[in-house]
């Protein structure tokens, strides 16, 4: 095989929608505040009962009956996580249990935010070695669990939520190279301060700057070894982490004004590891982005991590 490519998507969001009022009703914050600061309007809570592995279960189960698969026919399971509270059995193990997948390797990624983009390069990899045909692969979070709702400046961004997407080998690559890495200098600017009560908490304006200063050179990467010019995607889907920085972002890459650039945040607030599967299986299934349609995806966060690659559409 020459590459492989996302035959399907899905996704999930829980039914509980907390708005910016509902917000200004527990902390020291309005809408107007949180809109002009974030973009973000309402964000997804799950329900107390309700796990990464629900979540996960979910989206993957639409993305597999969207693919026509059997779930015999998968291979390679991996969720890409950072709030999960299982550590063993893996969540994509629980997704392998759920969803009668019978002998797939199966493992969880935390690289944070960046997490989807992450794992999506992994199994690319595998898939093009001949280890698997096919793979799921999963951004599946559930922030409310490490949310300082005391917190003004992170409780109004996070939300849950769950995007998957299934790889299938092909003669065709339809996944880009990645372009990734770290900067472990910067480890601090995006973390969960982990005392058995897990918490998230980010130093906003050093990420805002290191964004803005960076990833836009790693976009073009990714779009040089994809062999494509940023003027000729259809799409751009970056982490879902700020509407002002997603802005401030696409500003740098001069794209043409017909190129879709999503906005889930607005609604969805910042999913983690979930944004960008999120988002790309809404616009998808909206018809927004159309088979075969050529998308950025970039994803950013804690490590400081980072990885993006050109994707074709289902």
């Amino acid at each position: 095989m020459q590459g492989s490519r996302i035959t399907a998507l899905g996704h999930y969001q829980p039914a509980r929608v907390l708005t910016n009022d509902d917000l200004a009703a527990m902390v020291d914050t309005n809408d107007e505040w949180i809109r002009r600061r974030t973009g973000i309007a309402t964000r997804r809570i799950a329900a107390p009962e309700e796990t990464v592995a629900d979540m996960a279960a979910a989206a993957a189960e639409k993305a597999l009956a969207a693919a026509g698969l059997e779930p015999s026919d998968i291979g390679l399971i991996t969720v890409a996580t950072c709030s999960a509270i299982d550590r063993c059995p893996s969540t994509a193990a629980q997704v392998a249990a759920r969803l009668a997948i019978p002998a797939a390797v199966a493992f969880d990624l935390n690289n944070g935010c960046a997490g989807f983009c992450t794992a999506l390069a992994c199994a690319d990899h595998s898939l093009r070695a001949g280890a698997a045909r096919h793979a799921l692969v999963i951004g599946a979070e559930k922030m409310s669990d490490v949310t300082d709702w005391t917190d003004r400046s992170t409780c109004v961004l996070l939300g849950d939520g769950a995007g998957a997407a299934v790889l299938s080998a092909a003669d065709t690559a339809g996944i880009g190279p990645v372009a990734w890495g770290s900067d472990p200098t910067r480890g601090g600017a995006v973390r969960l301060v982990d005392d058995w009560q897990p918490r998230f908490a980010q130093e906003g304006q050093a990420v805002f700057r290191w964004v803005t200063g960076e990833l836009p050179a790693i976009a073009r990467q990714a779009c040089a070894n994809a062999g494509i010019a940023p003027s000729e995607l259809a799409g751009v889907v970056t982490h879902q982490a700020n509407l002002r920085i997603i802005e401030a972002l696409v500003r740098q890459l001069d794209l043409p004004a017909h190129t879709l650039i999503a906005q889930d945040v607005v609604e969805s607030g910042n999913t983690s590891a979930a944004s960008v599967p999120l988002a790309l299986s809404k616009l998808t299934e909206r018809g927004e982005l159309a088979p075969g349609a050529r998308v950025l995806l970039l994803a950013f966060g804690g490590g400081l991590s980072w990885a993006g690659q050109v994707v074709t559409c289902p």
